[in-house]
């Protein structure tokens, strides 16, 4: 089996020490039944370079391959005869009540994937009964997203060097109705991505950052900027370093929407964010796209869940691809996880039909874990559910 899926791999994917999906989407295969045959079915409907900036991480992407292979380190210990006859996968999040505890994480440029992009995944959100966080990079506009969805909605963002950019995002999503601004704190610079540098990736005509398209023109006009320089350009220059964690002070000053703060992996980042009043805080490496060599992000849920105290809640992204993976985050005290390249990967494949499938896939995968570990449901969901390396719990 392994050499049929090194055969069909192009030469640019072999990475030393990579791990291979148990089941990959094989060539006429009717319909597939999990995560990983999505990914194989993603793959071959996109063009390699949009495959590979989606797919892709930081350098080595040593963290890309942790994110996963932590999970295969974390044991679950099921109980039996508890009478849980019917299961019920219902959270809520920062108040919100969702059928499900798997979001929809931030992630750029969905056009890349499908023509109706974000508008799609929006759609199946809201039918799937979850929340969608929607990326400033995002390759449609925020209201428009907004004026699509069915279901509860929160708004990536970036602080920019110019804080007008920055607020005039916040209006625009305050006034478009969504209900949390996640503050991304792990891109002072951008990771390294080396499968983008092979591949010369550049973005195809027609995609732009709908989000900050009004700041095209003007870009023009700035000394040192031009067309050929690029807008793009611009926007990564906008990233600014300087930041420090009164930012989060800032920002509760600039909106009333309740803040979460992405891209936290120790404690003392995570006292920190609740400290300047981050209502909760989203343990991620940001897909191991930013520093190759960090910890995963399920290793790094336990210390930031006991840093953080119940003060706050935390949720995770990173590594997840199946129904048991969400239920030993949330052992581990996630309130829910975030789903990045899954989604993206039934956008790919089926458009909005295809993120509902991925979706309703990993919740039937956690009812089913559920079941077999006899919780009726989230509320029961403890540390002394699963085993971690060591022995510990």
């Amino acid at each position: 089996m392994r050499a049929k899926l090194e055969a069909v791999e192009p030469p640019t994917r072999a990475k030393p020490g990579a791990l291979e999906p148990p089941t990959r989407a094989k060539p006429g295969a009717l319909e597939p039944v999990n995560v990983s045959e999505f990914e194989g079915l993603a793959e071959r409907s996109m063009p390699r370079g949009a495959f590979d900036y989606y797919a892709g991480g930081a350098e080595d992407e040593q963290t890309l391959r942790a994110n996963r292979s932590a999970f295969q380190e974390i044991f679950l210990r099921p109980r039996m005869l508890t009478g849980a006859a019917s299961i019920d996968t219902s959270v809520q999040v920062l108040g919100i009540p969702l059928r499900t505890p798997l979001l929809v994480a931030p992630t750029a440029f969905q056009k890349l994937a499908h023509p109706e992009g974000e508008l799609a995944t929006a759609r199946a959100a809201g039918r799937c009964g979850t929340l969608m966080t929607l990326s400033t990079i995002a390759s449609t506009g925020l209201e428009e997203v907004a004026a699509a969805a069915s279901g509860p909605l929160w708004f990536q963002l970036y602080i920019y060097k110019d804080r007008e950019i920055t607020r005039e995002l916040l209006r625009r999503a305050k006034a478009a109705g969504f209900r949390g601004i996640v503050l991304t704190v792990d891109t002072p610079v951008l990771g390294r991505r080396e499968r983008d540098l092979h591949n010369g990736f550049t973005l195809p005509p027609g995609i732009r950052l709908e989000n900050l398209a009004w700041l095209e023109s003007s870009v023009q006009g700035i000394t040192g900027w031009s067309a050929a320089s690029g807008f793009w350009a611009y926007v990564h220059d906008q990233l600014d370093a300087s930041l420090t964690w009164d930012i989060v002070n800032w920002l509760r000053a600039e909106t009333d929407l309740p803040i979460l703060v992405k891209g936290v992996l120790t404690a003392e980042d995570a006292r920190l964010a609740v400290e300047q009043g981050a209502q909760a805080v989203i343990v991620s490496n940001h897909g191991g796209r930013q520093l190759d060599g960090a910890e995963a992000t399920v290793r790094a849920l336990p210390e930031v869940v006991d840093a953080v105290a119940g003060r706050a809640e935390v949720l995770m992204d990173g590594g997840v691809r199946r129904g048991t993976d969400v239920l030993k985050a949330l052992a581990l005290g996630a309130r829910a996880v975030l789903l990045g390249r899954p989604v993206l990967w039934g956008l790919a494949a089926r458009g909005e039909e295809g993120v509902v499938q991925v979706l309703e896939m990993l919740r039937a995968e956690l009812e089913i874990s559920m079941a077999l570990c006899g919780l009726p449901n989230l509320a029961g969901v403890t540390r002394g559910l699963v085993r971690r390396p060591g022995g510990n719990r």
